[in-house]
């Protein structure tokens, strides 16, 4: 019998729907995958298998009654980054402080997936509040990376990709603040997106950064992607910065694309994330990328962004003013750890719970952004930093006069071994060279696997980026890239 955890999410999907196997049964050996591999990768903090085998029973039932299956994806079980509020299961953001917190309400998102049939294995480790670019500032321990566990699986969604990886679920959610759906999804051979912010709901997402976090969906193909996507995206008015627009074909574009013509396609080369700095593997995967792409029919000619060379100052100045803002709910008051040991203020209550509860990398970046905002330095550094903001989206509309969508490599570097960089937070952070500037615009972005480094036979990653809501041109040029590229070799 085939080994389910084998197939992809769209052939799961079929078989399931047509009634030759059950959910039940696909669901049962990805929770059993789990149980005897991920002691190993740690991709999860906590598994939910009696949940996820109740909605799988109910898809089953649904369809043994004639029913139509309640989205393209009824029935194929799904790993959830742990920063989406669940009703049934702790969210806990990889923190101390939210240790053992169960949500009152479900995330949007969450609701999307529950609603389309699709049932949820349990809840995928990151970078505590998604702050991190190797999933090792979990305060639950790292994610190893399946393809060689002694290295990172990317960041801050490296339990996602990880699982996605090591065939623990077939599909998975992560989210995207300055590259964390696509940097994991490069060092890991698997598919992410980072959809056009505000196309998918952030309602239930706990916040890292408001204007630059974004959920979206991973997969082990384009097309699995796709049909993700357009279950999870969508207006929701809860939300107060979701568009209200309908929803982009991606499926479509993912299935046009897999025919492998792009011709009257324009690509850009983004002269600024193509550096003699990157990793040499790197940059050769990318060159041969480009290469096929120009076999598929694209015209490829090179475009200049200058201001993505300051993209990450930027960056590290607007993520931690806002990390500083958003984190100050945890005050110990409301919900979460509380550390009193008696006889002590408000004050001293929640200094002691913040210093136990936060992990160093949480700590140092409120300690940036709560500089950054002070009185006298808000102009020189925040007010700054938003100048640069708009100086990258602009450079990204002059690009896109020019072309359709622009690629570079996804990230500057294959996976690095664990606790390699843990010490030096700027040469982690400059990982995430290559995506920053796409969540700095509020633009989509994708990045699929690209083979592995001829340096160390590792997983490289083509980033593929289009303006806002122009989601279905990466899937398009996506699929046909994948589809040309052919099979790689996978972790397990």
């Amino acid at each position: 019998m085939t080994d389910l955890t084998t197939l992809d999410a769209a052939e799961l999907a079929g078989k399931i729907h047509s009634r030759e196997v059950s959910s039940v049964e696909v669901t049962q050996a990805h929770l059993d995958r789990i149980a005897a591999v991920d002691t190993e990768y740690h991709a999860f903090l906590h598994v939910a298998g009696e949940q996820a085998l109740e909605a799988a029973a109910a898809v089953d039932n649904s369809l043994a009654g004639g029913n139509e299956p309640a989205s393209a994806l009824a029935g194929v079980p799904i790993a959830l980054k742990d920063i989406f509020t669940t009703t049934d299961m702790p969210t806990t953001c990889a923190s101390k402080i939210l240790e053992g917190w169960v949500a009152p309400y479900d995330a949007t998102l969450t609701s999307k997936l529950r609603a389309a049939g699709i049932p949820i294995l349990g809840k995928t480790n990151l970078d505590e509040f998604a702050m991190g670019s190797s999933t090792e500032n979990s305060a639950y321990g790292p994610t190893r990376n399946p393809w060689d566990v002694t290295r990172i699986p990317g960041g801050s969604g490296g339990g996602s990709a990880a699982a996605l990886a090591s065939r623990q679920a077939p599909l998975a959610i992560g989210t995207d603040t300055g590259g964390s759906i696509r940097q994991p999804a490069a060092v890991t051979a698997t598919v992410g997106t980072k959809p056009t912010y505000g196309t998918v709901s952030r309602f239930g997402l706990v916040a890292c950064a408001s204007s630059l976090d974004q959920g979206g969906p991973c997969g082990r193909t384009v097309l699995d992607t796709a049909l993700l996507h357009e279950v999870i995206a969508g207006h929701d008015p809860r939300d107060s910065t979701s568009i209200d627009a309908p929803v982009r074909p991606v499926v479509a574009a993912a299935r046009e694309g897999a025919n492998g013509d792009l011709r009257g396609v324009k690509v850009g080369v983004v002269k600024e994330l193509h550096s003699d700095s990157y990793q040499p593997g790197v940059i050769a995967s990318f060159d041969a990328a480009v290469e096929q792409l120009k076999a598929l029919g694209a015209e490829v000619v090179e475009v200049s962004c200058p201001s993505f060379e300051h993209a990450l100052a930027s960056y590290y100045l607007v993520l931690p003013s806002e990390v500083s803002s958003n984190l100050a709910r945890f005050d110990a008051m409301r919900y979460g750890l509380r550390v009193d040991e008696g006889n002590m203020s408000a004050d001293q209550v929640m200094a002691a719970t913040r210093a136990a509860g936060f992990g160093p990398e949480v700590k140092r970046r409120i300690m940036i952004g709560t500089y950054a905002l002070s009185s006298g330095y808000y102009d020189a550094y925040y007010g700054s930093a938003l100048k640069v903001r708009t100086l990258i989206a602009r450079d990204f509309d002059k690009a896109y006069e020019k072309v359709d969508v622009l690629v570079s490599p996804t990230s500057p570097f294959t996976p690095w071994k664990l606790g390699e960089k843990v010490g030096d937070p700027l040469a982690m952070y400059l990982s995430d060279l290559c995506t920053l500037p796409t969540n700095l615009a509020g633009h989509c972005a994708m990045s699929v696997p690209s083979g592995l480094s001829a340096d160390d036979n590792l997983p490289v990653g083509l980033q593929i980026m289009a303006p806002a809501m122009a989601d279905e041109r990466l899937y398009r040029v996506g699929a046909a890239y994948e589809a040309a590229r052919g099979p790689i070799a996978t972790a397990v």
